[in-house]
């Protein structure tokens, strides 16, 4: 009986050595098998040429979907030339294809890449490229060093998938990077990725100029800034309101939108983040770990992410970096506009407007400063001050008065065809000057919300007023600086 059941345990115990004997082979075969996929990728074979479509921001080529790898040809010229970088405010960017990020580039696993890379002939400093997707000296950038009226022309086999940056790397590199010259190179694997209903290309750069932020005229680059890394403007997409109002992207309710987001620096590290959304997909650093629900992400200089989520109800999206001063006070703000039918299951709007005075029913003062923003150039011509006037606007206004002054009902009151602004100018600056607190009626619609007092100078209210005033169907009423000034000595 015993040596019948000894038997029989070690019949039992051999079968188990044997089955996870079996199992550990399995496994490492399929180990072994991933390995060699991944270095097999650069024996993938080419089937024919073809010319790589290159968008600037905010678009992206066509998907990769299912086609087979090819000798692509990808042809990029360097461009040094003015732009806006806010109202009012200009600077010599420094670009790949003509924008701030420079063209998107889209590859798939196994492409081999031709690169031609050619610097404007009226351009004054020689450039090259750093592809981060590259496997090779510098990312392509020994290779690539190009005078101008000069092309330079090198190829690379695509290898890893993933979301890469790419920069000059010329001396000062870090020059270079501060003045715009970043990008987005991106390799999809075989089959391309999970089709959406929506792709944008997002990049935020911060900027160093020799004004502080705001102000006027032809701005240049300030190294000593640069090293110090505190930056005049951080944005999205090369300048302030690059993704705002008539730019704003879209979306329909029930849509899935792909964001591909990079961060070309040169220093500061990105909080990226969508108020109102969730994120359902996050490629952590453009790479193949995806993780889910994500609030915000971290995108580091040099760096990128490709954010995924499905939009469920209609309004509009604010985007951000999330250290949160970059977006209202230096620009890192882009507007994600979504229409359609409303649920109110998954979000009901203002339900009720209740009054709430825990500490009594007084009149609370709000701190007040002496400080005035940055130097005043008056403005010369009613042109001129709603130039600056909107520049104003969206710097101080726009988050709570949004894009067209329409306010947020139940928060803050429209500016758009306001009866309460169009009554009474002086009482119009009166708020702008001191700040507001306590109910007011716009339009037939009760609002008892606080506004801060402003830390704006005579000519920066006479600018924003003229703006709001000739705007939305308002009254067209010039405000200036001596206007301000009156209202102000009454005080």
């Amino acid at each position: 009986m015993n040596t019948k059941l000894n038997f029989l345990n070690v019949r039992s115990y051999w079968r188990q050595s044997i089955i996870a004997l079996a199992c550990i082979t399995i496994v490492s075969c399929a180990n072994k098998e991933d390995k060699t996929e991944k270095v097999n990728t650069a024996d993938i074979e080419v089937s024919q040429v073809m010319q790589a479509e290159l968008t600037a921001p905010p678009h992206v080529p066509t998907p990769v979907g299912r086609r087979q790898a090819k000798k692509l040809i990808v042809d990029m010229e360097i461009l040094e030339e003015e732009g806006e970088m806010l109202n009012g405010v200009s600077y010599v960017y420094w670009t790949f294809g003509g924008s701030v990020p420079g063209s998107f580039i889209r590859t798939r696993v196994g492409d081999e890449v031709e690169f031609h890379l050619k610097n404007h002939p009226d351009n004054k400093l020689p450039h090259n490229i750093d592809l981060h997707a590259v496997n090779g000296p510098g990312g392509g950038a020994e290779s690539s060093f190009v005078a101008p009226g000069h092309e330079k022309v090198f190829s690379f086999k695509v290898l890893n998938p993933g979301l890469y940056v790419y920069h000059c790397a010329t001396a000062p590199v870090g020059m270079h990077i501060a003045n715009g010259m970043y990008g987005l190179i991106l390799v999809e694997p075989e089959g391309g990725l999970p089709p959406v209903d929506k792709e944008y290309y997002i990049m935020q750069g911060d900027f160093y100029t020799k004004g502080a932020h705001g102000d006027r005229g032809l701005q240049s680059f300030d190294m000593q800034k640069a090293i110090d890394e505190k930056p005049d403007y951080v944005v999205f997409n090369g300048k302030v309101g690059a993704l705002t109002g008539d730019n704003a992207i879209t979306a329909n309710v029930g849509e899935t939108v792909r964001l591909f987001v990079g961060n070309g620096g040169p220093n500061l590290v990105s909080s990226f983040h969508v108020i109102g959304e969730i994120f359902d997909k996050v490629h952590v650093e453009g790479g193949d770990l995806v993780n889910d629900n994500v609030q915000t992400t971290l995108i580091p200089a040099g760096g990128a992410s490709i954010v995924e989520f499905k939009v469920d109800v209609p309004g509009t999206f604010i985007m951000v970096d999330h250290s949160i001063f970059r977006a209202f006070n230096k620009g890192a703000l882009g507007m994600l506009k979504v229409e359609g039918e409303e649920d109110k299951k998954i979000y009901s709007g203002e339900l009720r407007d209740d009054i709430y005075l825990p500490e009594g029913g007084g009149i609370q003062a709000m701190p007040e400063s002496d400080e005035v923003a940055a130097k005043d150039i008056p403005a010369q011509s009613l042109e001129e001050q709603l130039k600056f006037g909107k520049q104003a606007y969206q710097q101080t206004c726009f988050a709570c008065h949004q894009a067209e002054g329409q306010g947020i009902p139940g928060a803050f009151p429209p500016l758009a065809n306001s009866d309460y602004l169009n009554a009474d100018v002086d009482r119009a600056i009166g708020v702008v000057l001191h700040g507001l607190t306590g109910e007011i009626t716009v339009n037939g619609e009760k609002y008892n919300s606080v506004m801060t007092r402003q830390s704006l100078s005579p000519d920066e209210i006479a600018n924003v007023l003229t703006y709001v005033y000739h705007s939305w169907g308002n009254s067209k009423k010039v405000i200036t600086p001596e206007m301000v000034n009156k209202v102000r000595n009454q005080k």
